[in-house]
């Protein structure tokens, strides 16, 4: 049995009582660069995105899962994006707040969605777009054995200047 329970964290599914953590996510201008924000969201915005998110990944093309402490706590969020059922792809993005950040929780939820993505979506590979600059990501990526496949040259402009994206991929054995 597949599970998204791990050692140090479990995935679900979002709940109302997440807003106020999204709330802080979403606005956190550190993250806008990757997720490509630019503009604040409304606490409105999210409570509709939030009654909205049981949909079904191959509706909506994404799934959006609360990564959770072992002891209750909400502690960040993994999505997958871009769901390509007809070529057996997705995208996936992780963030984990800072307090949380060194304990193993990131690397858990990593492998459980992508082991998520191979077994019960039955996906050929799943893929991550990481800035260059972003040492820690690409450690994390890396130690689940995602490799590089590429590079997006000046594909990201922040703070006045552009940074080059790393395309990693994990395909299916």
């Amino acid at each position: 049995m597949l599970a998204l329970k791990g050692k140090y964290c479990y995935l679900r599914a979002l709940e109302p009582e997440d807003l106020e953590f999204l709330y802080y996510v979403e606005n956190d201008e550190l993250v806008w660069e990757v997720s490509e924000t630019v503009t604040p969201y409304s606490r409105f915005v999210l409570k509709q995105y939030l009654e909205n998110s049981h949909r079904d990944i191959y509706d909506v093309k994404q799934l959006r899962l609360a990564i959770v402490s072992q002891n209750d706590q909400l502690a960040g969020f993994i999505d997958l994006f871009d769901f390509d059922p007809k070529n057996a792809r997705v995208g996936v993005g992780i963030i984990v707040a800072e307090m949380f950040r060194g304990q193993g929780l990131a690397k858990e939820a990593l492998a459980m969605i992508t082991n998520y993505c191979f077994q019960k979506l039955n996906l050929h590979q799943v893929y991550a777009n990481i800035t260059e600059d972003n040492l820690a990501s690409k450690k994390l990526f890396e130690s689940q054995d995602f490799e590089l496949f590429g590079v997006k040259k000046d594909w990201i402009f922040s703070e006045g200047k552009y940074k080059n994206e790393l395309f990693y991929q994990k395909i299916k054995e």
